[in-house]
């Protein structure tokens, strides 16, 4: 009841992104719904069920990610002083994120199933002419307990996350820890060449062991799509390593005072931007190797595909820029500082535009390298 009774005083920008939440979580609802449509529909197919339920993962797990960055940059949830006299200590607050968190993700259930019942034709009609009637198994009841279920999945999930990162306790270690040289960099990088070997290797053996891909793409190799989940998780593991050394690369060879700012906010702030840039950089490569790879053919995407793909890119997106909105309220506090020492606000724009000019030159090429090497297993 208190997570409602904030919502009523949120600022505006707070509320668009627990609003931006609460999509996402209808679009997953939507795919989950989808998946059980297609498997009631089809019986005799219940073995192509499978794959199906297993791609709602990836934009299930964005979702999950976006989420937790909305409940970090919530200005509810944060320690105030007098409210551990009311009884909200960090523990409460903690909870009161995991609730909001909780009821955002309800809602955009609650408006998946409906929009499900509706597209169905179980509420007022069938509508656009029965053009989805098969995709959604108009002729099958709905097992509402399996539906249910299914859309409990991503509110359990992306509020036991929140819960976990904002647990007490963990705020000052992170701290802490983000304060540190990231040492993933090796890993990372291990990461990526164990992926791309794995792809190569797969690649070249056949088609043995085929995996569907969703929409109307072909089956690939497994151990093609396992190089891939390698490669990206490589470059989230490598991503805070890679923006730490942006930093260094900033301060390089006698710096002035915008460039050692600007390098250091990058050092600071490395954990926190990284794994979002590492994200966005795999989703990014994804995207690039799978236009090369199906971008010619005809009708490359399904409109689920097409709505799993939509989901995963906003999200990641989405999770960058929250995370970059988390940086900057971080800083908010040495900012007001400078500029009370006299600095002018152009330099602080000069900082930020520094700081992403940067990024953005050592990131694009990575992920345009990263597609490429990608997309070679499987051309031709």
């Amino acid at each position: 009841m208190l997570a409602l009774r904030l919502v009523r005083g949120t600022p505006p920008l707070v509320l668009l992104r627990r609003l931006l939440v609460a999509a996402a979580a209808a679009g997953v609802g939507f795919l989950l719904l989808c998946t059980l449509g297609y498997a009631v529909g089809h019986p005799d197919r219940s073995a192509s069920s499978v794959p199906r339920l297993l791609w709602c993962v990836v934009p299930l797990a964005a979702t999950v990610h976006l989420a937790v960055a909305v409940a970090r940059t919530d200005p509810s949830t944060r320690p105030r002083p007098g409210l551990s006299a009311v009884g909200l200590g960090p523990a409460r607050l903690t909870a009161l994120a995991a609730a909001s968190t909780a009821v955002s993700c309800t809602l955009g259930s609650v408006v998946a199933l409906l929009l499900y019942l509706h597209l169905r034709g179980d509420l007022t009609g069938l509508p656009f002419d029965g053009a989805a009637a098969e995709l959604l198994a108009r002729d099958q009841p709905v097992p509402l307990a399996a539906a249910l279920t299914l859309l409990a999945v991503l509110p359990v999930l992306a509020s036991t996350a929140a819960g976990l990162a904002l647990r007490p306790g963990r705020s000052a270690a992170s701290e802490g820890v983000e304060r540190t040289t990231p040492s993933g960099l090796p890993w990372g990088v291990a990461l990526l060449a164990l992926g791309l070997a794995v792809e190569t290797y797969a690649g070249q053996g056949g088609g043995n062991g085929d995996f569907p891909l969703p929409g109307r793409f072909g089956a690939s190799p497994g151990g093609v799509l396992a190089g891939w989940v390698l490669t990206a998780a490589g470059l989230v593991v490598a991503g805070p390593g890679i923006t730490h050394w942006c930093g260094r690369l900033l301060q390089a060879v006698r710096p002035g005072a915008v460039r050692l700012l600007a390098g250091r906010v990058l050092m600071d702030e490395s954990r926190r931007l990284g794994r979002p840039l590492g994200l966005v950089c795999a989703v990014a490569s994804g995207a690039l190797a799978s236009v090369r790879l199906y971008g010619s053919g005809p009708g490359d995407f399904g409109p689920l595909t097409g709505l799993g793909a939509a989901l995963v890119t906003a999200c990641t997106t989405a999770t960058l820029l929250t995370a970059a909105l988390e940086s900057r309220q971080c800083r908010a506090h040495t900012a007001a500082a400078l500029l009370r020492l006299g600095a002018p606000p152009t330099v602080l724009r000069t900082v930020a535009l520094l700081r992403a000019g940067v990024l953005l030159a050592v990131f694009l090429p990575l992920t345009w390298l990263v597609a490429e090497l990608a997309a070679v297993p499987l051309r031709g």
